[in-house]
């Protein structure tokens, strides 16, 4: 089968975070200092949270339930989602496989480090000058589905057991997005088996993040403001080190996560394939003073041969808020642009001012 996530584009090598971290700075470096506007106002209503979603009454077909799916795919672009079915085991063994690797020696860990115009391996994304601001963490990014777009070069082989616990969450996770996209589209209107095929055999990403203790968080960002430019995500967050904030009513609202339970937002796809029922929301990663954060994002995207645009059955009757393109072509502009906010869902709409990604 052809390899269409091959030569998609890179990410320009940089320094390694964890090994700056560890050589106790007196003063950061520039690159990695923001500008006090970035950082914005943070919300102090604690009980201000996402929603949170029950996925066994949503298999057993609870109206009310599927209701609240709804509702906090159209309302918050995020929420929680408990009792899952994948065993506690297999998040276990990856946070415990996790660990283990980004405590290797540098030089060990670089033996899976990024290559030049792939967008896989040990080091950041999503940096595409010698100019742009740098994010304060380090990331192991795989492709994990389809099985034939593996590249096992950037696997790693320590511990032993990390590829086997990779491939067993992997698989666990894609049949929970599935699962979860599957009844999305049911609460559009659109034929879950349409939905269901594009995911099935579709694109699956891993992405593994350390974020080290920096001695001046508020000056830093561990992940860069932005939506994410797939279908679905879900989050796993490896230690008690809170860090994400998603933004909501212009504020930034700090997420607790619920132990064992998978956070999952809405990605830029399916805000362009709902044609805007379900919104992409905008969130980032904050850093600790004195503890690293650990966790895992699993993104879902539908197979390389699907067109990104609007679901013909939600445009019969009504216009369509964005263009189409292919899948290809999407991917190739992701890669090559640095976050930044809704940049990408914004330039899909047929009203932007801005450049369209097919004039890129």
């Amino acid at each position: 089968m052809e390899n269409k996530l091959k030569d998609l584009g890179g990410s320009v090598p940089v320094e390694n975070v964890q090994a700056l971290s560890s050589n106790n700075l007196r003063e950061l470096p520039i690159r990695y200092i923001r500008p006090e506007l970035e950082f914005g106002e943070l919300s102090t209503d604690e009980s201000l949270q996402i929603p949170i979603i029950d996925m066994s009454k949503l298999e057993e077909d609870q109206s009310h339930e599927l209701a609240q799916l709804h509702m906090a795919c159209k309302n918050w672009g995020f929420f929680q989602l408990i009792n899952h079915g994948v065993e506690r085991k297999v998040i276990k063994n990856m946070k415990k496989y996790i660990e283990e690797f980004f405590r290797l020696p540098l030089e060990e860990k670089m033996v899976f480090g990024q290559i030049p115009n792939n967008i896989e391996g040990y080091g950041q994304a999503f940096v595409v000058s010698d100019d742009q601001k740098l994010d304060w963490g380090d990331m192991l990014f795989l492709i994990s589905l389809p099985t034939f777009q593996r590249n096992l070069r950037f696997w790693p082989t320590t511990p032993k057991s990390f590829r086997a616990s990779i491939e067993k969450y992997s698989f666990e996770l894609q049949r929970v997005a599935v699962c979860i996209l599957k009844l999305m589209a049911k609460n559009l209107g659109v034929d879950p088996q349409n939905i269901g095929s594009m995911y099935e055999d579709g694109v699956q990403g891993i992405r593994m993040n350390y974020y080290p203790p920096c001695s001046q968080p508020n000056k830093v960002m561990g992940l860069t403001t932005h939506s994410d430019a797939t279908g679905l995500t879900l989050l796993t967050q490896l230690n008690e080190i809170q860090g994400l904030q998603i933004k909501n009513n212009g504020k930034w609202v700090p997420i607790k996560p619920i132990p064992g339970a998978f956070i999952v937002n809405v990605g830029d796809i399916i805000e362009i394939m709902s044609n805007g029922e379900y919104k992409s929301i905008e969130h980032r990663a904050v850093v600790n003073a004195e503890k690293e954060r650990l966790s895992i994002a699993a993104f879902h995207s539908p197979n390389m041969n699907t067109i990104i645009g609007p679901l013909e059955e939600l445009v019969k009757n009504n216009k369509g808020n964005y263009k189409s393109i292919t899948h290809e072509q999407f991917v190739r502009f992701v890669v090559s642009t640095k976050l930044d906010g809704k940049s990408l869902v914004r330039r899909m709409k047929f009203e932007s001012n801005e450049n369209s990604l097919t004039e890129s």
